[in-house]
């Protein structure tokens, strides 16, 4: 495999049918300015140049030998995301307009993740080692369409239960209903599928043979998850990092402020509801009196532990909604951090961003805060069907009328 000098890992596009898939390196697109220029048909032959999800093999015979998923990380109505400190990537499927059923998609996308998904949940000699090689890629940053590996992937999770790895979800487009499904995966820690592998795989060969990655052999034999976990070095955001950067999801906050306007003291059970949509093991949480320096609050139990032997944390919850040009400093946190006892934990939500030095605080100090910016919020609410700027507004009319 030839890498071309550069910044970072980067394949040429006259090598991709011999390159070797090296995960977060970029396959560069061909230069003839049509189809032919699409990379991924060239390093997995058979699955296509077009779709989100591409088989080799056929979907509607069940005799799907490898998959790729490709994803550019940039459709607002249908958020796919990569958590790269757990190394779950949540997908949705290729049903994503009115009129047709949630199987009978052109592809048959849908009907390869509900057969991998039934047959994951088998035993391997039963049901497991069906299950085709799952590889995704995502649109790079650059011009053109060069692609990025992300890695093998399986169905479901460590921490996921049955319900969560695979579910058909409801969404709304000019007035039609319609299913699609959202699907979890895990990515395997494995940096490097070798060539030969792929087209052992592509030939017809069994995928546990054929320089086979541990992880997926573990995978299929016992279900063992060893996911690729990354954790993240940057711990300061930048301001840009901390507020949307497309227009809908600007608009879609400015409605969250909008809807709050002049009784901004309102928003706090907005920020509760907001929590519970990131964090749903929260329990009971009860607002309590305005501060003295105007602020409301709320006080609240995040649950763990199974059902017959639950445990609850305590934590206090402050909601400031501020404009994109006022930022969240010294002096908020500082009072959130008053009140956290032992064993407690703190939630701040903003309609805006953090300050700088407010994360560098918490950080050398080691203070238990999770801080939710503009953008978290509107990443949240897209990703629990809220992808509009009139859809925001309905809930928000719904959730939190004025009085």
């Amino acid at each position: 495999m030839t890498i071309a000098a550069s910044v970072e890992p980067h394949v040429a596009f006259e090598d991709l049918a011999t390159a070797d898939l090296v995960v977060d390196a970029v396959y560069a697109g061909g230069t003839k300015g049509n189809t032919r220029d699409e990379p991924i048909a060239r390093l997995i032959k058979g699955v296509g140049n077009q779709g989100g999800i591409r088989s080799a093999g056929s979907p509607t015979r069940r005799e799907v030998r490898l998959a790729v998923l490709y994803t550019t990380g940039m459709e607002v109505d249908w958020p796919d995301d990569l958590d790269l400190e757990t190394g779950t990537f949540t997908y949705y499927g290729d049903n994503k307009k009115p009129g047709q059923d949630l199987h009978q998609t052109p592809r048959g996308g849908n009907a390869v993740l509900r057969d991998a998904f039934a047959a994951s949940h088998g035993t391997e000699e039963d049901r497991r080692g069906y299950v085709p090689p799952f590889l995704l890629f995502q649109k790079a940053a650059s011009t053109g369409r060069a692609v990025r590996f992300r890695g093998l992937l399986v169905p479901g999770g460590p921490a996921l239960t049955s319900d969560d790895e695979l579910a058909a979800i409801w969404r709304t487009t000019s007035g039609q209903r319609f299913q699609n499904y959202r699907a979890r995966f895990t990515v395997l820690d494995h940096d490097r599928i070798s060539r030969s592998w792929i087209e052992h795989v592509l030939a017809g060969g069994d995928p546990l043979e054929g320089d086979c990655p541990p992880a997926w052999a573990s995978w299929v034999k016992g279900r063992t998850y060893t996911p690729l976990l990354a954790p993240a070095t940057t711990v300061v955001r930048s301001k840009a990092d901390q507020l949307p950067g497309d227009q809908e999801g600007k608009a879609m906050l400015e409605a969250v402020r909008s809807h709050f306007q002049g009784r901004e003291h309102d928003f706090e059970p907005c920020a509760v509801a907001i929590w519970r949509l990131l964090a749903p093991r929260t329990g009971s949480c009860d607002l309590t009196r305005p501060s003295r320096d105007g602020g409301r609050d709320a006080v609240g139990q995040y649950i763990l532990g199974p059902p017959t032997a639950r445990i609850a944390i305590d934590f206090a919850l402050e909601a400031k909604c501020y404009t994109a040009s006022n930022s969240v400093g010294v002096r908020e946190v500082s009072r959130l951090i008053s009140r956290l006892r032992h064993r407690n934990f703190g939630v701040l939500v903003t309609t805006s961003y953090f300050h700088q030095q407010v994360q560098e605080e918490i950080h050398d100090d080691g203070h238990p805060i999770a801080l939710i910016s503009g953008k978290d919020i509107v990443d949240v609410l897209r990703q629990h069907g809220h992808t509009t700027v009139g859809a925001v507004q309905h809930w928000l009319q719904q959730s939190f009328p004025v009085h």
